[in-house]
């Protein structure tokens, strides 16, 4: 089977989010199974190129026609492994130092953008002479592809056996932009109705992914349900979502084993696994006190929390919380967002220096000696796709406190609801509720038989990609199925 698959990011080329992890560890999942080649297209962003990818550039360029006009677009690629990964070339429209955005907003011509691209996806894969059984798009950045696929490019023989896949990773991301942008595109008055690419008198590049692609998944089971049915989960498109209920799944996320990986990780100063981890987390959780410049407790349990700063992702909560609570615990906190809430954490780490830590950075390092050296990890998000730092918190043995929504509850066996738990489900989604889980959970931390139990559930769970990959895979053979049988 021939997979192509389109991404805004990838892991390791670029990143904002879990996308990008995602999306990369697919890619080589997908390579490794037999009879498959994998492709990968994404945007050669500004940073990417050089160190241990060395790109080679194809011959030639082709044209890419947009808001009445033609742009060029060319293609460098890399070998990753037995992936190839194309990268699409236009300075005008990627040549930039970030990737959707600076602090001042979003780009105020990314509906051209990411246009531009799913064009270029179609129009490079001709150009690279990579026929594809299976599209796989992700998110709204490469949603119009199935679009395309099923109106202009229709009489296309290059493209007459191949289907699609859209994966919605966060559906609160949509692309939605006015009517000038689905003219832009080059779509005709006939599919711009309600059932189709119109969404109230705009253009919503999700939805039109969504109304076309052959089939159509989510990152988690729960959250497939919760935003098909309900207004303030499916952010507007829970309509369109229940109109193609039948050809909607969810495939719950894995993380990178190999990447993520507490026995063999270089940042922690000792290997450990689910027999070892009480001297190896011990050791950890003294560097990373020391590195944080905090006085290290051992009695203390260290929390944790690697986040993007957003209401989403409870970070209000927390920061409403951690007051309460830093006479008997220290708090290591990394992400960056909302200016708001980064000014609320530095003004807690400036006023609690021997408690609280915050970083604002994208620090990789760092991540990675908070998971292995955190007993706890904090993620109440007002809702979750999947997640993967609850997946990764667990691997590194730090046991995640987590709303009940989406792939949280799909993921994490909570404290006096399951026989078998691994984590901390809060009843309810603000600060007393994360304030008993906190103190339930210093409570357990007190009896290290019990606690000890908690943490050697959390290690011993497979959160590896290869029962979700299979599933993709079988998602890909019912899509495929469905456009031969209709052909």
């Amino acid at each position: 089977m021939n997979i192509l698959l389109a991404s805004s990011e990838v892991f390791p080329f670029c990143k904002t989010g879990g996308l990008a992890d995602v999306a990369g560890a697919l890619a080589q999942v997908f390579s490794r199974t037999k009879d498959s080649e994998v492709a990968v297209f994404l945007p050669r962003y500004r940073n990417i190129g050089g160190g241990n990818f060395s790109l080679k550039a194809l011959p030639g360029t082709f044209n890419i026609p947009i808001a009445g006009r033609v742009e060029k677009a060319s293609l460098s690629y890399v070998e990753w492994g037995k992936v190839k990964v194309y990268f699409v070339q236009n300075s005008k429209y990627f040549d930039r130092a970030e990737l959707y955005k600076t602090k001042a907003g979003d780009f105020s011509d990314n509906d051209e953008r990411f246009t531009f691209f799913a064009r270029a996806v179609l129009e490079g894969a001709k150009f690279a002479g990579f026929k594809p059984d299976v599209i796989h798009c992700n998110d709204w950045q490469t949603a119009l592809i199935p679009a395309y696929l099923k109106t202009l490019y229709s009489i296309d023989a290059f493209f007459a056996r191949t289907a699609t896949a859209l994966t919605i990773h966060n559906i609160a991301f949509q692309g939605i932009f006015p009517k000038s942008s689905y003219f832009k595109a080059g779509f005709g008055w006939p599919d711009y109705t309600p059932d189709k690419m119109e969404y109230y008198n705009g253009f919503n590049f999700l939805k039109a992914g969504i109304v076309y692609a052959d089939l159509i998944s989510t990152v988690s089971p729960t959250y497939c349900s919760e935003i098909k049915q309900s207004s303030e989960k499916g952010r507007g498109l829970e309509g369109v979502l229940a109109a193609r209920a039948g050809d909607c799944v969810g495939i719950l996320n894995g993380i990178d084993t190999e990447l993520w990986d507490p026995e063999w990780d270089s940042y922690l100063p000792r290997g450990y696994d689910n027999r070892s981890f009480l001297k190896g987390k011990f050791l950890a959780r003294q560097l990373l006190c020391k590195e944080a410049g905090l006085e290290f407790k051992p009695d203390v349990p260290a929390v944790g929390m690697v986040s993007r700063l957003d209401y989403q992702k409870g970070v209000d909560i927390i920061i409403k919380t951690v007051e309460s609570y830093v006479s008997r615990l220290q708090f290591f906190f990394i992400g960056t967002g909302n200016p708001a809430m980064e000014a609320e954490l530095e003004a807690l780490a400036a006023k609690y220096p021997q408690a609280v830590s915050y970083r604002n950075a994208h620090d990789e390092a760092w991540a990675h000696k908070i998971y292995g050296g955190a007993d706890l990890f904090l993620m109440p998000s007002r809702f979750e796709p999947c997640g993967l730092s609850q997946l990764i918190a667990m691997r590194y043995g730090a046991l995640p406190i987590v709303s009940r929504t989406g792939g949280l509850v799909d993921t994490v066996r909570g404290y006096g609801v399951d026989s078998e738990p691994d984590g901390f489900l809060l009843e309810r989604i603000d600060e007393s509720a994360l304030a008993d889980s906190l103190a339930l959970a210093l409570t357990l931390y007190k009896d290290e038989k019990k606690w000890s139990a908690l943490v050697k559930n959390a290690m011993s769970r497979d959160s590896s990609w290869d029962l979700s990959a299979g599933k993709y895979f079988e998602l890909f053979g019912k899509a495929l199925a469905k456009v031969r049988n209709s052909v």
